[in-house]
Formats: C-alpha cells, sequence, structure tokens
C-alpha cells in the first residue's frame, strides 16, 4: 500500500517569508502541497495572508493552527519549553478561541481545512470543540476526522521532537522516520518551522525526508484528503522515476 505524504508548515510570518517561499518551490517541483499552519491571533500582515492566499489557490491546504500563541490559556497545561495554548483547555474556553481565530482568518478571505493545535497538543475538550467547527483536528499522534470518528493513527516528524539532540543526530532522525513510515504504507507526516529553515542542514534534511518518502512511493497530499469532506481532495506526486530532485 502506498503512503500519503503529509507536509505541514508553521511559524509563518514577515520574517520568514522567503524561506517558506523557497521551500513551496521546493516542494513544487517534487508535485508535494503544503499544509500551512496559521495562527491568525499573532499577527497580520498583508504580504504573509497574500502569500497564504495564493498556495492556498494552488492547491495547498490550510489549517488554523489556534488563536494567538502569546496568550497563555487559564489552565495549566502540558509544557513542552512553553505553554501550548490548547494543551489543557476545557471545551468550552477552547470553543471561544476556535470561534475568534476563524473570525479572524474569514477576515482575510481565508477558509481552513481543520484545526492544529500549537505544538499538535490537542485536550478532550479541544476535540470535542473542534468537532463543532472542523471536519479534521491534527494533533501529535493522529488525524481525527471529526465527522467520521475515524482516527488515523500517525505521529507528526519533525526537528522539534528531538530538540535535546545535536543537529545532525535530528537530522538524520527525521529523515530515517520518514523512509520507515514510508515504506510501512499508511501517512507520513513531517512537519517544519519556519524558523528551521534558516539552518541550511535542518532544511536540507527536510527536504531529504521529502524525497525518501517519494522515493519508497509515498504520494504527497494535504490533511483535507482524510475527511469525509466533500472538498476533499489528492494532489497526486509524478511518477516515481521524476521525483528525485537534485539540489545544489
Amino acid at each position: 500500500m502506498d503512503a500519503r505524504l503529509l507536509v505541514s508548515l508553521s511559524g509563518i510570518g514577515p520574517r520568514t517569508l522567503h524561506r517558506c517561499a523557497e521551500l513551496a518551490a521546493e516542494l513544487d517541483r517534487r508535485t508535494v502541497p503544503l499544509s500551512l499552519l496559521v495562527a491568525p491571533g499573532t499577527g497580520r500582515s498583508p504580504a504573509v495572508t497574500a502569500w497564504v492566499r495564493d498556495r492556498a489557490g494552488r492547491g495547498d491546504g490550510l489549517l488554523l493552527h489556534g488563536y494567538d500563541h502569546r496568550i497563555p490559556p487559564s489552565h495549566r497545561v502540558v509544557t513542552l519549553h512553553r505553554k501550548a495554548e490548547f494543551a489543557g483547555l476545557p471545551a468550552h474556553e477552547a470553543r471561544l478561541r476556535m470561534i475568534a481565530a476563524k473570525a479572524a482568518l474569514e477576515e482575510l478571505g481565508l477558509a481552513a481545512d481543520g484545526f492544529a493545535p500549537p505544538r499538535w497538543l490537542a485536550s478532550p475538550g479541544t476535540l470535542a470543540a473542534a468537532a463543532e467547527h472542523f471536519a479534521l483536528c491534527a494533533d501529535l499522534a493522529a488525524v481525527h476526522d471529526l465527522r467520521t470518528r475515524t482516527v488515523h493513527r500517525s505521529r507528526v516528524h519533525s526537528f522539534a521532537a528531538h530538540h535535546h539532540r545535536t543537529e545532525t543526530v535530528r537530522a538524520f532522525a527525521l529523515v530515517l522516520a520518514s523512509a520507515r513510515a514510508a515504506r510501512r504504507g499508511g501517512l507520513v507526516r513531517l512537519g517544519i518551522d519556519a524558523a528551521d529553515l534558516a539552518r541550511p542542514g535542518l532544511r536540507h534534511a527536510f527536504l531529504d525526508a521529502v524525497d525518501v518518502a517519494l522515493e519508497n512511493r509515498a504520494f504527497g497530499t494535504t490533511y483535507r484528503s482524510l475527511t469525509s469532506s466533500p472538498r476533499a481532495a489528492t494532489r497526486t506526486s509524478v511518477p516515481s522515476g521524476a521525483r528525485l530532485v537534485n539540489r545544489p
């Protein structure tokens, strides 16, 4: 069974936009769409909004990535370096933040395919609230189709998962995890923060992880292809013989 490759990008902002565009161009060459993780409450930039809107028009996915990561929740949460906005929220508070975030996104002329909480950490209350507003919720260990209650088990592979290791080991671990996931079939979930694109070693390793997944018969798609939504669509990659792209 061929694997489905889901590539997500977070941390999109004015200072990282040029690196985000470079990554998107590399993935376009591989016919692999991006799933853009956007938090509308963290500041608005016309350039960023225009780029996200253009990428969505080209077939990239869009996941609401919380509301404002700078505002700490009022309840105790799991912490990984910093508090994750939706990691410990009850349903009513998660619902209020989602309503505000959706409204802010709509003001920008954007519509989300689903919800992905910051650091991929979602409380049970968050999942309950997300079911009222979205077709899917993607967390650290799975993608939840909130309409059919189908759960696609697959962990997000990213550099953040290996923050305590050296850069070389982190890079090798990501590529190895991508290869293993692709060989098993199912889902290959790769995620990167735009800040990591500033480090050439991590950037190249991330593209290597994409390439090794493609070499193992994975095909690029977006998160919305996992839902029962009428909008769900898959953007397949080019034939296997043309998948690998040489980089300078």
